[in-house]
């Protein structure tokens, strides 16, 4: 469920990463493929071996809503098709999750639909029917919580939410309940509308809790925007990198890794998590049962939880699911690692039934709320 992401690609990203062509030919339907749309392992596809083969075969890969500077999505998309020599075709990467799942469907049968998700938790779970169970190599190093026991759905990375603000334009902020003094007048925003991305969502979370709330009772998050919204500070923009530079949104409720991205282009840029109530979150990968290519489906999958890929999320400052036991391995970029912000006090994850609950408060009263 990630916001809507509006972010310039780099030039090298540009070159590898291009709009899903709408007359890009089908995957073959040969064995290898038939093979790989049904395999819940790499063994069941034949072996590790058998899978880069039959992906290099396929050829290509359709993401959906992977931005170059969201958690290092442009040096993942790079490395991993610089590895196997596959092409990678990139949709909509502005769009929120919901996008992901509208695409899916619109675009069943057609070569163009995505062969993978990186989905909010809300959307996530509202959609496991579409997803190929799957489970790579390294599974069982992945906590139970954080995955689906047949592998429909795995965290993969994730942070604290935080907000961000432009110290040159703002006074410093140390709690939620400032952001509704005079000084933040038409200058409050989120990454995107809580019932589709998943920044939103989370965020208004952490105002939950700061306002008395919880994860079970949402409510009083959703009553801080609409008196936000009468004040005159909240302002329905999605955030992004370029309304953050431009001054448009000076302060955004975000993925501390987002705004935290942004202190490297605009220095003023400060980070401040909530003290004593932080609010946790990871994002869902799947693999649409429906992929146009399922053995680079897989492969991606196996790539994005092997050492190499969660590294390359921890560069981007995301919290990679397998941390734990690759500090103990010692496979973890150390120095990456060590950068990551402290965070203080038990980090509150919303739980499924949770998520749910939420969502549905939401869905009913968002927009009531801030119209």
């Amino acid at each position: 469920m990630k916001s809507s992401r509006i972010l310039a690609a780099t030039a090298a990203a540009a070159l590898l990463v291009g709009p899903l062509a709408a007359c890009s030919p089908p995957a073959k339907d040969d064995a290898s493929t038939s093979k790989a749309s049904s395999a819940t392992s790499a063994k069941d596809a034949g072996g590790m071996g058998a899978l880069v083969k039959a992906a290099k075969k396929e050829g290509e890969l359709n993401v959906i809503a992977l931005p170059p500077t969201w958690a290092n999505y442009g040096a993942i998309i790079k490395a991993f098709s610089d590895k196997y020599d596959i092409k990678i075709n990139s949709a909509q990467p502005d769009g929120a999750s919901q996008d992901e799942i509208n695409a899916a469907k619109q675009q069943a049968g057609k070569s163009t639909r995505p062969d993978v998700f990186d989905l909010g938790q809300s959307v996530a779970l509202a959609n496991v029917s579409m997803f190929a169970p799957y489970k790579v190599a390294t599974f069982d190093e992945i906590p139970e919580q954080y995955k689906d026991a047949d592998g429909a759905w795995v965290n993969d990375y994730g942070g604290y939410m935080s907000i961000g603000y432009d110290s040159k334009k703002v006074p410093a902020i140390t709690s939620v309940d400032d952001l509704l003094k005079s000084d933040y007048k038409g200058k409050v925003a989120l990454n995107g509308d809580p019932t589709q991305a998943g920044a939103a969502f989370s965020g208004v979370v952490m105002v939950a809790l700061a306002e008395g709330g919880s994860a079970d009772d949402v409510a009083p998050g959703v009553d801080f925007f609409s008196k936000l919204k009468k004040a005159g500070n909240f302002i329905p923009v999605d955030a992004t990198p370029a309304t953050i530079e431009s001054g448009q949104t000076p302060v955004v409720l975000d993925w501390d890794y987002l705004n935290a991205a942004e202190t490297k282009k605009l220095p003023s840029w400060k980070v401040v998590v909530p003290f004593g109530k932080p609010v946790a979150g990871y994002y869902f990968q799947a693999i649409n049962k429906d992929a146009v290519h399922p053995a680079a489906a897989r492969l991606w999958e196996e790539f994005l939880y092997s050492d190499e890929g969660q590294n390359l999320w921890l560069a981007g400052g995301a919290r990679p699911v397998r941390a734990d036991a690759m500090v103990k391995a010692g496979t973890i970029d150390k120095t990456a690692y060590a950068a990551l912000p402290a965070v203080d006090g038990e980090p509150t994850v919303v739980s499924e039934d949770q998520a749910k609950k939420a969502t549905t408060y939401l869905s009913a009263n968002w927009a009531k709320a801030i119209g």
